[in-house]
């Protein structure tokens, strides 16, 4: 099977990264698809299950990781588990597509590790701790608790922002969004 390129984008909550990547999944000379993730939490608002992720019960999660159907996993937040299945992957190559994913920092690495030449991967880092707690209120999705446990991981997250291929300082979001088109580009051309 021929393999796609594999577009990682990674981020804190609330750095915009879902918005960027629903931006390049528009440009259709990029023939991207998107890699819907697994995970044991509920949906949140609008969130659809097979279509913003997959959502599986903790102990079918579980039964995956044993099973070593995950490309990458992790245990994000106490037993809220989130994980890219290989089976999700070479479907979408199937298709011809190269592979987009909007996921956490760890599953980012993995995925980079697992494919060093195919893989971009890129962090979208916001402007700061603050603005990040501002987006992530707006949001209203999530209790005052959830907001503060994100806030500190986001923390520990930016730590990590090195080891990325590259980083889009999303300070203004168009500007942010042009450069993630013309990153892609050059990466997959």
């Amino acid at each position: 099977m021929q393999r796609g390129k594999l577009i990682v984008f990674s981020a804190p909550s609330g750095s915009g990264k879902t918005t960027i990547v629903k931006h390049l999944l528009e440009q259709e000379d990029l023939n991207l698809a998107f890699s819907i993730s697994c995970t044991s939490r509920a949906p949140r608002g609008e969130e659809e299950n097979g279509k913003d992720y997959y959502f599986i019960s903790l102990e079918e999660f579980k039964q995956n990781i044993k099973g070593e159907k995950f490309l990458e996993w992790e245990e994000v937040y106490r037993d809220n588990f989130y994980g890219t299945l290989s089976s999700e992957v070479e479907r979408l190559w199937a298709e011809g597509k190269n592979v987009i994913f909007d996921i956490d920092v760890a599953g980012g690495l993995r995925i980079k590790r697992k494919f060093p030449e195919e893989t971009l991967a890129v962090f979208v880092k916001p402007p700061s701790i603050d603005e990040l707690k501002i987006r992530l209120k707006k949001r209203s999705t999530e209790s005052e608790d959830k907001i503060n446990m994100r806030i500190a991981k986001a923390s520990v997250e930016l730590a990590t922002a090195p080891q990325f291929d590259m980083i889009i300082k999303n300070y203004d979001l168009d500007t942010a969004k042009n450069e993630a088109v013309e990153l892609v580009k050059n990466f997959i051309k």
